[in-house]
């Protein structure tokens, strides 16, 4: 019988050959790319029917996989397709007249995009009754935007990622952070690690949500809310840049809104994959695996969708082959994760939908790796070692549940109604840190212990819409926001109480308009009233607070009110320029959870704490979108200021301090497309940005901000290249450029990575093979440089990785 090492041994040198050989399958294959054939024709035979069911047929005929988000077609019929075609003439033939076009994209299967200079129906859910091939002649639209605003035109920068650039950036890497700084222009570049504390877009903390849902907690914000969804689990991710109350307060940087896949395609559309990682040496602990499956109908009114991820990581190695260093606060290397998702969905008519929405994300360490502590000013990296990990294994769990209703023609409005729960719990490792020191539990510097954050939210969101009002001059938008969070951050080992159980409630009404003077000029205007109110109860902080047994805070209840608002401008030039500008006002709590337990002060009072002030972000913008037949180019330049916000910093024990002063920042983002044909595409962005605040309290800004607060400047470039029906590769160069500090202990000497892949569709699915950081560079990270001085923070960077991934659609 063999033995469990000689199995594990067995495994590990199949996976290094099936790496090895499918590099060598995909590469030499790859000079002979333009000569497969994209023209076949064949003869079809499809009768009428709905249209989404006629594509079906089509593509099942054809031997395609084809996936698009039902909406679009709901309830729209076609004629069928009858004579001699090829795929794309079959596709075109089909969504004539539709505002559509098929595209086949980088892993094999063809989906629906808008044509050039076309329309596409809205993502709110709506179908016109009908017995001939028909689409509502509207725009993409932003679902963040509470007017849904359509892309291009909008008065702040939006960026929407969609499925193939996710699609793309999951080839290289699966870690969120990676994907997030390789696609959003001024966001930090990923520290590589569970906590996103220190990863900024535009120097602030953007607001994360899922489907609009918001997942940080409003009482203790730990820094890991962009780990709440796997991302095979999401169909787009729609940005919005700078200060914004589009959802409430956290958006002082922005807005990032993951949304979930919906159901696609008529009928039961089935989708596997598994992949493989390992580092360049095929370490055999650098192993790591992902199996993926999603299951989609759609009949009749009903519609459902079911998805699940499983992926196991192995440690991550740095350029030099060496492990890299293990951090308390969380990891994703040596960790396991899974993923289910639920939506059932049902057409009440051809204007009404109602959808239930179940998520369950769980990401837990193996807890198997110590680190080795480095050495900043010799060099020398943290690393880590196999041991015996003292206390409980690090973990975020997110659980979220939501009830959708939208009314496409209520009264003449369009009606979207949300009501959601959101369970979060995120535990750190254990730490011998002073603050967890108590000698009634053991003598001072022997206790080790960790922290979990607890959250549940509970709300709702009602907005309605009317567009066209006064012959198309005006549109409108307003609705109603309400949210209650429950949380408490407790000591796990021993059972006590670090941020005090806390109750965070919210309402607020938002009336958002649109006024159309003659075909260039808009101008946008919006108010926001905020209410706030936290409950706290009597608490006595820990013992290690100011080492002298804790001190009793006395509770209470603060209330805040504010109102906020926007307004801005589109003006279109000509065809191919438009102008743009806006100010908007972002709200924001500070750290609840940070302040409440540093309380150090005997007899302080809750209601008396100036650090509990609410944080107002105002920014401003102008931008430029140009617009030609292949080329489009968008420049935007920005300010932000807070008289009262928060910067962090590390106090000399190690641990984050929100320091409440004037902050100020400005900076500009650069990006343009440039559509060389049908199949190849370059892509280019350079961002610069800078910040400085106010330590001495003088009411003027005097200090640079660091690394954990801004980004560094980033120029970036990609190339996608579709060679034919079959082969398609991807190269991505990001350049971080070097920058200094007030701190002369801060400096970044910055870097740049390179990575590639090459995918190849098959009989029978697709076949990808990913290298990230091609070049193998050894760095260290950007916030190990520049955020923190420390020898157990002094991380590299993951050096050449390969990831080999096999997906099918049936």
């Amino acid at each position: 019988m063999q033995s469990p090492r000689s199995t594990r041994s067995a495994l590990r040198s199949a996976i290094r050959n099936a790496l090895f050989c499918s590099g060598l399958a995909l590469g030499t294959a790859l000079p002979a790319l333009a000569q497969a054939d994209s023209a076949h024709t064949q003869a079809y035979q499809i009768s009428a029917g709905p249209l989404a069911e006629v594509l079906g047929r089509f593509a099942s005929a054809a031997g395609v996989a084809l996936s698009f988000d039902a909406a679009l077609l709901q309830g729209r019929q076609s004629q069928g397709l009858q004579g001699q075609y090829g795929v794309e003439d079959g596709f075109a033939r089909l969504l004539q007249g539709s505002g559509l076009q098929a595209v086949r994209q980088a892993e094999g299967i063809y989906g629906l995009t808008p044509q050039p200079q076309a329309a596409v129906a809205s993502p709110a859910p709506s179908r016109v009754a009908g017995d001939v091939l028909r689409l509502q002649d509207t725009e993409v639209t932003v679902s963040t935007l509470r007017g849904d605003t359509a892309v291009g035109q909008t008065s702040q920068r939006v960026t929407v990622i969609d499925r193939q650039q996710i699609e793309r950036q999951l080839a290289l890497s699966s870690d969120p952070g990676a994907v997030l700084a390789n696609l959003i222009p001024s966001y930090s570049p990923s520290r590589q690690k569970l906590s996103n504390a220190g990863e900024t877009l535009r120097g602030r903390a953007p607001q994360f949500l899922v489907d609009g849902v918001p997942q940080a907690s409003s009482l203790r914000n730990d820094g890991r809310s962009s780990y709440t969804i796997d991302l095979q689990q999401v169909e787009r991710i729609e940005v919005i840049h700078g200060a914004s109350a589009e959802h409430g307060g956290g958006a002082t940087g922005g807005i990032i809104n993951f949304i979930s896949r919906r159901p696609q395609g008529y009928g039961v559309r089935q989708h596997a994959g598994v992949s493989l990682e390992s580092d360049d040496a095929f370490s055999s602990d650098g192993f790591g695996y992902k199996l993926n499956y999603r299951v989609s109908a759609q009949q009749g009114d009903w519609e459902a969708l079911f998805g699940s991820t499983w992926q196991s990581r192995g440690m991550f190695y740095d350029g030099d082959n060496t492990r890299i260093g293990v951090a308390y606060p969380g990891e994703i290397q040596d960790t396991r994760d899974r993923d289910l998702m639920l939506k059932l969905g049902y057409w009440i008519d051809d204007a009404q939908h109602l959808q239930f929405s179940a998520n369950h994300y769980r990401l837990t360490g193996n807890n198997d790796y110590l680190p080795v502590l480095g050495d900043r000013d010799a060099g020398i990296p943290t690393s880590a070692t196999r041991g015996d990990v003292p206390g409980e294994a690090p973990f975020n769990e997110n659980r979220q549940y939501s009830l959708d209703y939208s009314h496409s023609d209520w009264f003449g409005n369009i009606l979207d109604v949300q009501l959601y729960q959101q369970r979060y719990r995120g535990q750190f490792g254990a730490l011998l840190s002073g603050s967890f020191q108590d000698p009634g539990i053991a003598p001072v510097g022997t206790f080790w212990e960790q922290s979990r954050s607890d959250s549940e939210k509970l709300g709702g969101k009602l907005t309605l819409r009317r567009t066209g009002l006064f012959d198309g001059l005006l549109d409108l938008a307003g609705g109603l926001d309400l949210m209650r969070d429950e949380g408490e951050q407790v000591l796990v080992l021993s059972n006590r109480s670090y941020v005090p159980p806390s109750t965070y409630d919210n309402q607020a009404g938002f009336l958002q308009g649109d006024l159309h003077l003659g075909e260039r000029l808009t101008l946008m205007a919006g108010v926001r009233r905020e209410h706030a109110e936290l409950d706290v109860d009597d608490f006595h902080t820990v013992w290690g607070t100011n080492n002298a047994g804790g001190v009793d805070v006395g509770g209470g209840t603060l209330s805040f009110a504010k109102t906020l608002s926007n307004y801005g401008f589109t003006y279109q030039a000509n065809d191919w320029a438009q102008f743009y500008g806006s100010y908007s006002e972002g709200f924001g709590m500070p750290d609840i959870g940070r302040v409440l337990r540093a309380v150090d002060t005997p007899g302080q009072d809750v209601e008396n704490l100036l650090e509990l002030e609410p944080i107002i972000t105002r920014s401003n913008e102008l931008g430029l979108r140009l617009n030609f037949s292949d080329v489009d180019l968008e420049l935007s330049y920005y300010e932000s200021s807070s008289n009262l916000g928060e910067r962090l910093s590390v106090n000399s024990a190690g641990n984050y301090i929100a320091n409440r002063e004037r902050v100020e920042i400005q900076g500009y983002e650069l990006t343009g497309n440039w559509r060389l044909n049908q199949g190849h595409s370059l892509r280019a962005s350079y961002t610069h940005s800078e910040g400085e605040s106010d330590t001495d309290d003088d009411g003027k800004v005097d200090t640079k901000l660091t690394g954990l607060n801004i980004a560094p400047d980033q120029f970036s470039l990609s190339w996608n290249a579709q060679w034919n029906d079959d082969w398609a590769s991807y190269l991505q160069y990001n350049l971080y450029r070097s920058r200094e500090f007030d701190d002369p202990r801060l400096k970044f000497d910055g870097y740049a990575l390179l990575a590639a892949s090459v995918s190849r569709r098959l009989p029978l699915g697709s076949l990808s093979l990913g290298i990230d950081n091609l070049l193998d560079e050894d760095y260290f990270t950007y916030y190990s440089q520049s955020a923190r001085v420390a020898d157990d923070y002094n991380f590299k960077g993951r050096g050449r990785t390969f990831t080999l991934a096999y997906q099918v659609e049936f």
